[in-house]
């Protein structure tokens, strides 16, 4: 074994030992005030687009005030690829510093959570700079194959995103695409079965006619967008089968046959 192998082994297998978020870093090492710059910085260019020429119409945080600091998973529908995160870190860190049902008072982003995370695809985010520094912030990147209904799933993929949960709260798209009304991605109940996370349901509006599919770009201005966060999913781990769990999830965030036949029939 040559001097290059035997590093790159090394440097594997201590990539693997288990971390805990410090008082500098978080569960993945990076550093917390460097996220606390990274959130500001991101949401004072995004405040506008929320509470300017386009308005963030907010509904349930109160169901999120006083859920605990760690261990909360939060299930969303998705319409665009950064817009609904962006407005998600405002929410959390208004709801952390007092503020319910408004993001009116950006003195939150100098008090920011920083133990948030989200789920994304591993290709989005190496696209550029810009998105690797929203990795930076929060990101925890799985391949796009995790999403696939018929593809097994990461282990280690599983394991960073139950780092995540244990280190705090942690955002995930069940139906992994911007498509409404796809299937549900059956890799988050695997996430809920092993770590047994707070389940908080998210249904958001609004979004994809407001914004381009990356969520980067304005398609038009005066939209009123809507978040609802609802009531905790009660689930019985012992006695719910992978499509109670996925049934129960979809529905609460209103991408079930239900809902569809109640917008399109």
């Amino acid at each position: 074994m040559n001097f290059y192998s035997s590093f790159f082994k090394r440097k594997t297998k201590n990539n693997f030992k288990k971390k805990e978020s410090t008082l500098f870093r978080d569960a993945f090492g990076n550093l917390h005030f460097i996220k606390r710059f990274l959130i500001f910085t991101f949401g004072c260019i995004s405040y506008n687009r929320y509470n300017g020429f386009n308005q963030l119409q907010l509904k349930g945080t109160e169901y999120i005030k006083n859920l605990p600091d760690k261990k909360v998973l939060f299930v969303s529908n998705h319409q665009t690829y950064f817009a609904d995160v962006f407005a998600m870190y405002h929410v959390f860190c208004s709801v952390k510093n007092g503020f319910i049902n408004t993001i009116k008072n950006p003195i939150y982003l100098l008090n920011p959570k920083v133990n948030l995370y989200y789920v994304a695809a591993k290709e989005t985010m190496n696209q550029s700079i810009l998105t690797k520094l929203f990795t930076y912030s929060g990101a925890i990147t799985v391949k796009r194959t995790w999403k696939k209904m018929n593809k097994k799933v990461d282990i280690s993929e599983i394991t960073r995103m139950g780092k995540a949960i244990n280190d705090g709260w942690l955002i995930t798209f069940p139906q992994g695409t911007t498509q409404a009304f796809a299937p549900g991605r059956r890799g988050i109940v695997h996430v809920i079965k092993k770590y047994n996370p707070i389940v908080v349901p998210i249904v958001i509006k609004g979004f994809k006619k407001a914004y381009d599919k990356e969520g980067i770009k304005i398609k038009k201005k005066g939209v009123l967008k809507k978040m609802e966060f609802k009531k905790p999913i009660q689930l019985n781990l012992e006695k719910d089968t992978t499509n109670d769990i996925m049934e129960k999830i979809m529905d609460s965030i209103e991408q079930s046959p239900k809902y569809y036949k109640k917008n399109f029939l």
